[in-house]
């Protein structure tokens, strides 16, 4: 009852200082690009260009055919890549978030525990930026406007909160542990290449799939698969989807506690 009273006064304080919070994502967004000639551009030039970097790589350069069916290869990539971008660039920005605004950490008055909302946000433009690039993509191939896209909204919704979980644990452990974040960036090369992106699920043999399933952000990617390219809704795959939430909620949950518990000591650190 009391993390709920917790989770239900986080929630007030988001909407009382919804300005607040979109002020802070707003500037966050554009103080990576200030001073250059292509400003904002830079932010989806650089993973589209790398996108089709890839695509050249293993299409041109290796060859490689449709994954199911007649699916083309580079819509099957990016349909992948453009939500897994969000993930990890989400996931290092948020760890950074109090660490980047500790001068805010400082005063009394203001609730550190939306910084790394603020982050995960300022990621988030850029992902919606991707994700009309995927509709476009979509269209370019030859595929219909469908329903499922609608689908995109709770898979967002989703990463979210897992990303905020993670978020809040380690940026309050990167607080003490400068360390956390090389280890946090060499998890995400691992999760990049073990994430069925470049490659199906199917090559597994059946009886060892779940292992693979059992990484969270495998429901996110293939979710956005199903809703671009196989058109299935969230709740056909329902034990995946109850068990992608037990995971998201426990790591909401846990690093909640975690970051309440070392907030007192932040100021001492920075």
């Amino acid at each position: 009852m009391r993390y709920i009273k917790e989770f239900y006064r986080f929630i007030k304080h988001i909407y009382n200082n919804k300005t607040l919070l979109i002020t802070l994502i707003k500037n966050d967004f554009r103080k990576d690009y200030l001073g250059s000639y292509f400003g904002i551009l830079w932010a989806f030039i650089q993973p589209i260009s790398f996108m089709f970097v890839i695509w050249f790589v293993f299409q041109i350069g290796f060859r490689a055919r449709p994954v199911e069916g007649n699916v083309p290869f580079f819509l099957w990539l990016i349909a992948a890549m453009i939500p897994w971008n969000f993930i990890s660039s989400a996931i290092m920005s948020g760890m950074n978030s109090v660490v980047s605004y500790s001068f805010l950490v400082r005063k009394v008055a203001f609730r550190v525990s939306i910084l790394p909302l603020v982050k995960i946000g300022s990621v988030l433009i850029i992902h919606f930026g991707l994700v009309l690039f995927l509709f476009f993509i979509t269209l370019i191939y030859g595929f219909a406007v469908s329903i499922y896209w609608l689908e995109i909204v709770y898979y967002i919704f989703a990463s979210v909160v897992l990303i905020l979980g993670m978020s809040w644990f380690l940026s309050s452990l990167k607080v003490f542990v400068q360390d956390i974040g090389n280890f946090v960036g060499i998890l995400l090369q691992f999760g990049f290449w073990l994430t069925p992106i470049f490659w199906n699920i199917s090559i597994v043999p059946k009886k060892y799939q779940f292992i693979i399933k059992l990484n969270p952000f495998f429901y996110i990617i293939q979710g956005y698969r199903d809703s671009f390219i196989y058109h299935v809704w969230f709740w056909e795959r329902w034990k995946i989807s109850i068990y992608f939430w037990v995971v998201a909620l426990l790591f909401f949950i846990v690093g909640a506690i975690v970051f309440k518990r070392l907030r007192p000591h932040f100021g001492d650190v920075l």
